[in-house]
């Protein structure tokens, strides 16, 4: 289980509208990552357009902000077109960044259980450490308060 002051797991991955992220790429910069189960269902929808809404407070604060699912690019890309995001996608197909992170859990539904991503959001300070971590984030309030505990960086 990551903790603050932990070294954030490196990961290259696609994103949304063609390239490659590196966290490796990124290192002298703030990074938010936010882990969310699935495309185009309301909470990861309403998360996603927070998240796009605050961007450029994010930047103004110095820090750069990645949405991660297991979605593949191309669903990523009609997910951005149809809400209007702003907020780079990473397709996390294989799952390996969702482990490294310990996002991927067993999870119930109904009394039915299943694998799939808790969502979570971690900040990781410019040296790239965990500098603080958010998980099963509840939707409402969040990217407010994630971008507070960003600008204290």
């Amino acid at each position: 289980m990551l903790e603050p002051s932990d070294l954030a797991p490196m990961f290259t991955l696609p994103r949304d509208g063609g390239g490659e992220i590196s966290l490796a790429d990124l290192k002298g910069r703030a990074v938010v990552l936010f882990f969310y189960p699935r495309d185009d269902t309301p909470g990861c929808t309403k998360e996603s357009i927070g998240f796009s809404g605050a961007l450029q407070a994010f930047a103004d604060a110095g820090v750069e902000v990645y949405g991660i699912s297991k979605d593949t690019v191309a669903k990523h890309d009609k997910f951005v077109a149809k809400h209007e995001l702003t907020t780079p996608l990473l397709s996390d197909a294989e799952g390996t960044t969702c482990e490294d992170y310990g996002v991927w859990k067993e999870k119930n539904m109904y009394g039915k259980k299943h694998w799939g991503i808790e969502r979570s959001t971690f900040l990781i300070d410019a040296e790239g450490r965990i500098a603080q971590v958010w998980r099963k984030v509840k939707v409402d309030g969040h990217v407010e308060e994630v971008l507070e505990a960003a600008k204290a960086l």
